[in-house]
């Protein structure tokens, strides 16, 4: 199996986690780190990319949301929702389907230099700010 259908398995699994009825539950899951820092951050936004395509054949092509306005809203003291506030402070930008009644958000968090860099995805029931 290569590595793109390994993670889009591993997103078909976390849609199918419970999440609380109606409720703002979510998971945020790794599905990837990066060991050297530029490098690795080049390779996961690949990656991120390819996935995206294949996410984009089942549910529609959408261009990135961009988390830098979200970024400035949470700033100036807005009430965010989670997973987004959090997403918005890991990630520049994130590609978001909504499948039934579920989000998903798949992202590379590289914004933290301190962090090790890594590709995301989430799951939630709570809309996109």
């Amino acid at each position: 199996m290569d590595v793109v259908a390994r993670h889009l398995a591993a997103i078909d699994r976390l849609r199918t986690r419970d999440l609380p009825a109606g409720g703002a539950g979510h998971h945020t899951v790794e599905l990837e780190t990066g060991r050297e820092p530029r490098r690795a951050a080049d390779d996961l936004h690949a990656l991120r990319e390819a996935i995206a395509q294949r996410l984009g054949a089942r549910w529609g092509e959408a261009p990135p949301w961009g988390q830098l306005t979200v970024r400035l809203r949470l700033a100036r003291g807005e009430e965010i929702p989670e997973p987004w506030a959090t997403l918005c402070l890991r990630t520049d930008e994130l590609d978001v389907w909504q499948a039934d009644d579920v989000w998903l958000a798949v992202g590379v968090a590289d914004r933290d230099e301190a962090d090790e860099t890594c590709l995301l995805a989430t799951v939630t029931r709570t809309a996109p700010p």
